[in-house]
Formats: structure tokens, C-alpha cells, sequence
């Protein structure tokens, strides 16, 4: 029996680009940086070094009633405004519940209200903690929000693999609808871990960027200079569908998800294997799942943090992946832009990708002044460029603390 081909039919954003997907684009396509310095004293108060990162261009309580943001936590309502976008961009179908499900990653899950329960207890006593604590402190109250809001209950899953996980819920959705127990699924991923104590932690791990001096400049991929990454929030939100359900009811279709590679280094808690073996492993699985041969893929959404390692493994993986086609695919990062968005990096990248394919464009790379001579790929940088005519293919590709490697496939239609 064929295998069931799945389809993009909607897709929601809010991230330091945009507060909504064509906001992003554009933004994108400019070679808009969505990185400020942060309006507070937490780098002076607590002796944080890095005082700067990428934040929503657009507030969340901007979006959403009062009532809403008082029981979710920042990553649940990030999520929420991108799942509203997405469905109403997928032409907010009538769907049976029992064959609608959702994925929504996140890294770290609720730390704003973890840590602000835990403030309330010290100051406050225990009486005063929010009987709504738990509840939005999980890190699947993102993927259970948007389950209840859409009456979704083929399932309601939470991929938590730190920076792959965005990506990993694509892949998880996909198989779902491959499998046939769903024939829609909203898939995504969210972060809002942009709070003095994640920061404090990655900058100690010495994984962040301190270009105080220099916001919009500090995340640099492949230049000889980066210094690390940059911390970005926001979510990402795909409509998946099957081709099936989608030509049924007449909607408008972004892309095919393609093929799927996940695999894991098993080497570290916290830097990925030197060799790349892996992540050059899941790209050929996410080949290999597609039926591609590889003479389709024109682009390249890579993970590229800016961090003096990850880097140069990635670019490696990638030349021995993709062999003699390595100089002729474009490789954009755009994360030189956003910021990194941790759980929902994968996600919103995603959506980039499936654009850059629907636009024939690649995104530009920013913030490269000198690449890295021991990093051998083709890397859009300043400016847009444009991708080739006819049916071509797209990876996005998401790795995280632990090992996690993600490769997604998605192919123009």
C-alpha cells in the first residue's frame, strides 16, 4: 500500500521578527535582526553577563484577552496565538475531533511560572500560590491548551528534545497522519524561556554571545568571530494534513512534509559529537524517507546557533551528506535574524523553509562579516537568493542538548 502523503495547508507565527508569518517573511527577507538589548536590570541586578536577546515583536498580551494570559503560562499563549493563525490560514476546516490531534514542543516548558510560584512561596507563603500553578507550569500545557481550544483529541503530544523539539513535532504529526490516526494535525513548537535564570545558565555554559555593545550584530553564524548563541521566544505552528483530506475540501497547500531523519548522538548531555555522524545520519534519513536522491534539494534551513562548534560540525555534516550538490544548494541561517527560540526554533525555521520554497526564495544570512574558512558551503548571506524553477525540495534541520538530531524534508508542490 502507498504511503499516505502529508501536506501543509496552514501555518501561524509570533517570534522577535513578527507577530505574525507575513510580518516574519518580510522582516526575513529585509535581513531584519529581531535582537534588542533587555529593558530591565537583570544583567546589573543579578551579574548576568549577556543583556540582550529576542524578544516578540509583537506582546502576547496584545493578542490574547487578560483572562487568557492569567492561566496560561507565556509559552502556552505563545503557542496559542500561532495555533489561531494556522487554523484560520488552513481556512478553519470542519474537522471531526477524533481525527484531529496536536504536537507542540517546547525545550523547557513554563519556567516563568515554576519560578514565579517558587518567588510567591519565599515572600508570600504557600497560601498564596495559583491553584492554575501546575497546570501551567507543565511543559504539555502548550500541546493541551491548543487540544481543548480545537476540540482536538486523536491526541495531544509534547515532544521535549531542547532545540530539536520544534522540529521533532513535525515528525511526530507526520507520522500520525501516516499512520492514520489523525487526518489533521497542528504541530509546533514554543518557548518563553527568556528569564534571568535560563540566561544566567547559558551564559555560565559560556554558550551565549556577550556582544552587549552590539545586539542585532551577536548572532553570527559561520563568521570567524561568534561567540555563541543569541536567546530568542516565540512559537511556530503548521497545519499538517493529508493530500487526501486536503484536495477533499478544496484547501490551499504550502508544501508536502516529505521524509523525516531523527537520530541521536548518544556522546553528551550538552555538546554535540564532533564527528557530525549523526546529524549527517538523520539528513540521510530524512533523504531516504522522501525517496529523494538528493538532486531535488536546493536549500538548506540550517540549525546554525552561532557557536564556535556547532558550526563548523553541522557545515561538515552537511558537505558529507549532501557530497558533489554541497556547493549548488543554498544554505540560509536564520537564526542571525531571530535569535535562537530553543523548543521552537525547529518550528518556526520550518515555516521558513516551506516559504522559501513557495517563494523560490532563500532567506539571507546576516551578521557575516568573514566566514569561517574551515566551514566549505554555500551560505546565502546579506541578501535573498533566488531558488530554481519546477519541483524542488527543502531541509530544515534542528539539533539539541542531549544528542536530539532532526532532519525534515519538505518538497514544493
Amino acid at each position: 500500500m502507498a504511503e499516505t502523503a502529508v501536506v501543509v495547508t496552514g501555518l501561524g507565527t509570533t517570534n522577535p521578527l513578527g507577530g505574525d508569518v507575513a510580518s516574519t517573511w518580510q522582516a526575513a527577507l529585509a535581513g531584519r535582526s529581531g535582537v534588542r538589548t533587555l529593558e530591565n536590570d537583570w544583567a546589573e541586578h543579578y551579574e548576568i553577563p549577556v543583556g540582550f536577546a529576542g524578544q516578540l515583536a509583537v506582546p502576547a498580551d496584545e493578542v490574547l484577552e487578560r483572562r487568557e494570559t492569567r492561566r496560561m503560562d507565556p509559552s502556552a499563549q505563545y503557542a496559542m496565538i500561532a495555533a489561531r493563525q494556522a487554523w484560520a490560514d488552513a481556512g478553519s476546516p470542519e474537522v471531526d475531533g477524533d481525527r484531529l490531534g496536536t504536537v507542540i514542543a517546547s525545550g523547557i516548558g513554563g519556567v516563568w511560572t515554576i519560578l514565579g510560584a517558587w518567588d510567591t512561596i519565599k515572600e508570600k507563603g504557600a497560601r498564596r500560590v495559583m491553584p492554575m500553578t501546575v497546570p501551567m507550569l507543565m511543559p504539555n500545557s502548550p500541546a493541551a491548551n491548543v487540544s481543548v481550544a480545537f476540540g482536538a483529541r486523536a491526541g495531544a503530544h509534547t515532544p521535549v528534545s531542547a532545540c530539536a523539539s520544534g522540529a521533532e513535532a513535525v515528525g511526530y504529526g507526520l507520522e500520525m497522519i501516516r499512520r492514520g490516526t489523525a487526518d489533521m494535525v497542528l504541530v509546533g513548537g514554543t518557548e518563553a524561556a527568556i528569564h534571568p535564570m535560563p540566561i544566567a545558565s547559558f551564559a555560565k555554559m559560556q554558550a551565549l554571545s556577550t556582544r552587549n555593545d552590539d545586539p542585532a550584530g551577536a548572532s553570527r553564524p559561520y563568521d570567524v568571530d561568534r561567540d555563541g548563541f543569541v536567546m530568542g521566544e516565540g512559537a511556530g505552528v503548521l497545519v499538517l494534513e493529508s493530500a487526501e483530506h486536503a484536495r477533499a475540501r478544496g484547501a490551499r497547500v504550502y508544501a508536502e512534509v516529505a521524509g523525516v531523519g531523527m537520530t541521536a548522538d548518544a556522546y553528551d548531555i550538552a555538546p554535540p559529537d564532533p564527528s557530525g555522524h549523526q546529524q549527517e545520519r538523520a539528513m540521510r534519513l530524512a533523504l531516504a524517507d522522501s525517496d529523494s536522491d538528493g538532486t531535488d534539494l536546493v536549500h538548506v534551513n540550517a540549525h546554525a546557533t552561532s557557536t564556535p562548534v556547532g558550526d563548523g560540525i553541522e557545515a561538515a555534516a552537511l558537505r558529507r551528506s549532501l557530497g558533489s550538490r554541497t556547493d549548488q544548494i543554498a544554505v540560509s541561517a536564520t537564526k542571525s535574524m531571530t535569535g535562537h527560540l530553543l523548543g521552537g526554533a525547529g518550528a518556526l525555521e520550518s515555516i521558513l523553509t516551506i516559504l522559501a520554497l513557495v517563494e523560490r526564495t532563500a532567506p539571507p544570512t546576516i551578521n557575516v562579516v568573514q566566514v569561517d574558512p574551515g566551514i566549505e558551503i554555500d551560505l546565502v548571506r546579506d541578501t535573498p537568493r533566488e531558488l530554481p524553477a519546477g519541483q524542488i525540495a527543502a531541509v530544515n534541520n534542528a539539533f539539541g542538548f542531549g544528542g536530539h538530531n532532526v532532519a525534515v524534508l519538505f518538497r514544493s508542490v
